[in-house]
């Protein structure tokens, strides 16, 4: 939810048409405006590229690398957007083929280590590709949305009125999305 509610709500996302971050619904900006204008001399420039550009993405990196280290794959398990996702597409390939993807050869035993038995219906592949449309779609959607802004892209896409590039976008994103959701979800969280 997170991953989609964090453009509108201005928790961080990088505003093309006006060349700056937004996070935590403040505009971060590197101070170099003031610089451009003549405000302020090289020594302060350089100060506001190392404390607003530099010292956040060292400590992204590093705080990032600690709780890794420490907690293993906590953003890459149970935090990650694609991981629920991923999984829910598993849950409804696993109910209309018995398999968790098309790559596996032979369908899972009826009888599940749980001690479930799983029932499969045909039925659940048109909720597995609605569900990877949906899914592709509103990623792509939300994509667009961290680099342009959000109330545009949903203003023009509730009233039919995409730009050219924005339904380019959104179209190619959507694809690729679906077709990653569809054929190669495992191999997104290797890399």
């Amino acid at each position: 939810m997170l991953f989609v509610l964090a453009p509108p709500l201005d928790l961080f996302r990088l505003d093309l048409t006006l060349g700056q971050f937004y996070f935590l619904g403040m505009d971060w900006t590197l101070g170099l405006a003031a610089f451009q204008r003549g405000e302020i001399g090289p020594g302060p420039a350089v100060a506001n590229l190392l404390l607003r550009g530099f010292l956040p993405i060292a400590l992204i990196i590093g705080v990032g690398g600690w709780v890794a280290w420490r907690y293993g794959r906590l953003y890459c398990g149970w935090l990650c957007p694609h991981f629920s996702v991923v999984e829910t597409i598993n849950r409804l390939m696993l109910r209309a083929s018995g398999k968790p993807s098309l790559w596996e050869r032979k369908p899972l035993p009826a009888l599940q280590a749980d001690g479930r038995m799983l029932a499969t219906s045909r039925i659940y592949w048109l909720w597995t590709l609605l569900a990877i449309t949906g899914f592709a779609f509103l990623w792509a959607v939300s994509l667009l949305t961290y680099l342009l802004p959000p109330a545009e892209i949903y203003h023009n896409l509730l009233h039919a009125e995409l730009t050219r590039n924005q339904a380019l976008f959104i179209g190619v994103a959507t694809l690729v999305f679906a077709l990653e959701f569809l054929l190669v979800r495992h191999l997104f969280c290797r890399f």
